[in-house]
């Protein structure tokens, strides 16, 4: 039976790195459990990472924070996800000739992708390529496989950025954070599979995501990726705009969220908001104002740069990001280009598991886990449970032979003193001597001890001759004390 997937998510931007754990059942539904981010100032810009160390403890810090909610498990890879001013599409036609009409194949296809692939780009690094249009036979196919002809050419979106930028993400997590990276996905492609239909792909429509310092433009015609071009200014460039006017850029980015206005001829009265800072946004909202302006114009130049007009795209505009958020935005995007606006929103094929979890908020990094999750990688390990081992104490049965104890170890290792063999004692019968008027005396120890000669080993006392001997060396015993002079005499 499968078992869910653990998948981590990546996301590095310019002002504010998040990171992501999502859960994958075995039948492909995705649930978002937890989201951290950290913020950054000047670590990254515009996308590419400058300050390898700021960077590194900004994503150890989210990753510590991701282990202590799912703990027990340990964080070992991540999916990225690569934007910024680089990123950009170029258009490559790749054409077939075959021998004769056959039926065009998945293989087929795919040799095309691989070769587009491999093209060799200048300091550059191709990260996808998406297909734009298929001619078989000289004739349109949305889906050549299964069409016969003799001829495919494929018309594909080469999308590539600086090779720098993917070498320093690289440096980041595998060398310094030793975190496997399973997969690198461009954050506005998989944006856009997040947050439009498949309608709205084949009506027409354009995908903006105005971030800090970059905002990126993708349209969409016929259900396929037609353009992609990436701005390079975004919603911080206001905040230092609003720095001018004497403020650090942590007080000009509260001002900008709580009383900005990106309206013409906004004030202070027009923002309830504004009171509650104590200042005047008359002033202020001039700034703002005048830098959505030109953001603005930009996002529309790039619809005529791709050869497109708001009739051309009647499924509008599509917003995503954190600029996406500033009051008046969307509505003088609106204005100015002449179609209707909507802010982005993840479908509701995704589950969240925490209600603290802003989707408009979390749109770039959730979207990855939205696309890991076609194909999950596990990212995470769990570290075996230690079972507490418990000893099994043999029962002890009672023997009935005897058995030999063992003396105890405590005491085996303690010096013994030499124990004298204890020689058993033996019944002698002495024979009764013949009394010449007096006791007779005991023999002293040490003529016990040492005899004189030798003891031969003593006989078994039903021995013949026993009792002869024996009295003889008794005689003899009684004639060395007679011999011998007495001192107290």
């Amino acid at each position: 039976m499968e078992e869910e997937k653990y998948i981590v998510a990546l996301e590095v931007g310019s002002s504010k790195i998040k990171g992501a754990v999502g859960v994958v059942d075995p039948a492909g539904t995705l649930t978002v459990k937890a989201v951290e981010e950290e913020k950054l100032v000047d670590s990254v810009r515009y996308g590419c990472v400058r300050n390898v160390a700021e960077v590194s403890r900004a994503i150890r810090a989210i990753i510590d924070r991701l282990e202590l909610r799912e703990s027990p498990r340990k964080i070992e890879g991540v999916y990225l996800a690569v934007g910024g001013r680089s990123l950009l599409s170029s258009v490559i036609d790749v054409e077939r000739r075959l021998p004769t009409e056959m039926e065009i194949t998945g293989e087929m296809i795919d040799d095309i992708f691989s070769e587009a692939l491999s093209q060799p780009l200048h300091e550059r690094a191709v990260i996808d390529v998406t297909p734009r249009e298929f001619r078989v036979n000289g004739s349109p196919a949305n889906r050549p496989v299964g069409n016969y002809g003799s001829s495919i050419v494929a018309s594909l979106n080469l999308i590539s950025c600086r090779a720098q930028l993917i070498n320093n993400l690289r440096l980041v997590v595998e060398d310094r954070l030793h975190l496997k990276i399973r997969d690198v996905f461009v954050r506005q492609l998989i944006e856009g599979d997040l947050v439009l239909s498949n309608d709205e792909k084949r009506l027409g429509c354009m995908l903006v995501d105005f971030g800090a310092e970059t905002t990126t433009v993708s349209i969409y015609k016929n259900g396929a990726l037609q353009y992609l071009q990436t701005i390079p200014l975004g919603s911080r460039n206001i905040t230092i705009d609003i720095t001018s006017l004497n403020h650090l850029e942590e007080r000009a980015e509260e001002l900008k969220i709580s009383g900005g206005n990106a309206l013409t001829g906004a004030d202070s009265a027009q923002n309830p908001t504004a009171a509650f800072s104590g200042s005047d946004f008359t002033e202020i909202n001039h700034y703002v104002a005048a830098r959505a302006g030109e953001i603005i114009a930009n996002i529309n130049e790039q619809m005529n740069v791709a050869g497109f007009k708001p009739e051309t795209l009647p499924a509008g505009i599509i917003v995503v990001g954190q600029g996406a958020r500033l009051n008046g935005f969307n509505r003088r995007l609106e204005k100015m280009t002449k179609t209707k606006v909507r802010v982005g929103m993840p479908g509701g094929r995704i589950r969240l598991a925490d209600s603290h979890i802003q989707p408009g908020d979390a749109v770039d990094v959730i979207s990855l886990l939205a696309a890991a999750s076609r194909d999950a990688a596990e990212c995470t390990s769990r570290p075996a449970v230690q079972q507490p081992v418990i000893m099994e104490q043999p029962e002890v049965v009672p023997e009935v032979a005897a058995t030999v104890v063992e003396e105890p170890a405590a005491r085996k290792s303690q010096p013994t003193q030499p124990v004298q063999p204890v020689q058993p004692v033996q019944p002698v019968q002495q024979p009764v001597a013949p009394s010449f008027g007096y006791e007779p005396v005991k023999p002293r120890p040490e003529q016990q001890s040492e005899p004189k000669e030798e003891p031969k080993p003593k006989p078994k006392p039903k021995t013949p001759g026993l009792g002869t001997r024996i009295l003889n060396s008794f005689r003899d015993r009684i004639s060395d004390l007679f011999t011998e002079p007495d001192e107290d005499e």
